[in-house]
């Protein structure tokens, strides 16, 4: 399973990785939005995990980049807000399927992702990423 995690604080990027690698999942980070565009562009991911606090708060445009690039990919927005806990988050990018504070417990993390990498490449089928 291909993860990226899209966050800019290396610390939190650092934990979440080290409880999906554990798990199998094969995990890249990207610290700023105009590294992740250039992941998004040239590598395939399942699961793409966005601090939707990113670049002050402004995530919508990436998120659409991702699901021009990568249709079946699955976004997992985490917030320290409370900016998107009304829901409006999945409104507005139409490839966002789970939408988490960013203290979640990293199990919880891991969980949310292992589901949605598995139902992504049954999504994509046997060519899938």
């Amino acid at each position: 399973m291909q993860i990226l995690i899209i966050e800019e604080n290396p610390d939190l990027a650092r934990i979440w990785s080290a409880h999906l690698t554990r798990q199998g999942m094969n995990v890249t980070h990207a610290q700023s939005k105009t590294e992740a565009h250039a992941l998004v562009t040239d590598r395939a991911f399942d699961v793409v995990i966005l601090d939707a606090d990113i670049d002050g708060g402004r995530p919508i445009a990436l998120a659409d980049y991702i699901s021009y690039r990568l249709p079946v990919a699955r976004i997992i927005f985490v917030t320290g807000t409370s900016f998107f806990s009304d829901g409006s988050i999945f409104a507005l990018a139409s490839n966002v399927h789970a939408c988490v504070p960013t203290d979640s417990d990293p199990a919880d993390i891991v969980s949310l992702v292992d589901h949605h990498a598995r139902a992504a490449r049954q999504q994509a089928g046997p060519s899938g990423p």
